[in-house]
């Protein structure tokens, strides 16, 4: 059972390493939109396409109130629900299983 645990603790940190990268990601994309960047600049369009979708549906939940778009924040709310609560359980599973608590 130790294989399985020490895959779930890989995945978990893995996943922690993916959401901080997203939320770096986000933050550079808020900070760009402050300078009206030229969208036909790749690395813009790439930062879009990438954040977007989320924000997007984020938008939907919290619309911009006076111009103002709040929904990076609610993205920074279930990231770091995401990586306290699932990333932390399924590293804790992992620990268990290698020690043989489970």
């Amino acid at each position: 059972m130790f294989i399985l645990g020490n895959l779930l603790i890989a995945l978990s940190v893995a996943f922690h390493y993916l959401l901080y990268a997203y939320m770096w990601i986000i933050i550079i994309r808020a900070l760009i939109s402050w300078v009206n960047p030229d969208p036909y600049n790749p690395i813009v369009s790439f930062l879009y396409r990438l954040t977007e979708p989320v924000l997007r549906y984020a938008r939907r939940i919290i619309p911009p109130i006076g111009g103002i778009d709040l929904s990076p924040i609610l993205v920074f709310v279930i990231i770091y629900f995401l990586d306290t609560f699932l990333v932390g359980t399924i590293r804790e599973i992992g620990f268990r299983l290698k020690m043989g608590a489970l």
